[in-house]
């Protein structure tokens, strides 16, 4: 039976380019590859975490994206070289598609052609969202926003920890966990070792 991830990728991938993916699990700390390195395939991250990162000026890594579902490296369909390194920061299962089919898959295939825009343009979407949730000012309101915007009604998993989310939000992660434990005290999030949660969210899931 597919998970709704691999359901997604099949909607978007001829069954010709399907025959070719291959899925791989990969522990954290493995590398997907490296900047300069010649792409050859995209990743498709099913559960698990991944993040695109570069070196800064300053030494610390910069991370570009982070990707819990979804495609990885897609900016790199027609480029010479990687631009970045790609690591796994949690535990991750993900498929892995040959470039070179998906090239010639778009040129042979107008629908696929089509439906890739579409993802796109969804992934355009995602990153407005992102530069949205930068924008305000309060620790507070960009953990909710990305719980709403992003989570599964309310529902986001925590994947590489606290630490990592706080990196995504651009705060400290000192600020991240005062601002978790206030809203916990106040009844408006709930928190597992995998997820966390807005009551009002869970609230409405009660019967």
């Amino acid at each position: 039976m597919l998970t709704d991830a691999l359901k997604e990728l099949h909607e978007l991938l001829p069954k010709s380019l399907i025959a070719s993916c291959t899925e791989a699990e990969l522990a954290k700390g493995a590398g997907l590859f490296k900047a300069g390195d010649k792409p050859e395939r995209m990743f498709y991250v099913l559960s698990g975490e991944v993040v695109l990162e570069r070196p800064g000026l300053q030494g610390a890594c910069v991370i570009l994206q982070r990707t819990r579902r979804g495609f990885v490296s897609e900016a790199s369909l027609n480029s010479e070289t990687y631009h970045c390194h790609a690591q796994v920061v949690a535990h991750v299962r993900l498929v892995q598609i040959p470039i070179r089919q998906v090239r010639d898959a778009i040129d042979s295939d107008p629908a696929f052609a089509g439906r890739w825009i579409g993802m796109l343009n969804k992934e355009v979407k995602r990153l407005r969202l992102q530069c949205e949730r930068l924008s305000l000012s309060k620790v507070q309101d960009r953990l909710v926003h990305l719980l709403e915007t992003e989570g599964n009604d309310g529902r986001f998993p925590i994947g590489a920890g606290i630490k990592s989310l706080a990196a995504e939000l651009g705060v400290t992660h000192e600020a991240l966990y005062r601002c978790i434990y206030a809203m916990e005290k106040l009844g408006t999030l709930t928190r597992n070792p995998t997820h966390m949660c807005l009551a009002m969210a869970a609230d409405k899931k009660a019967p």
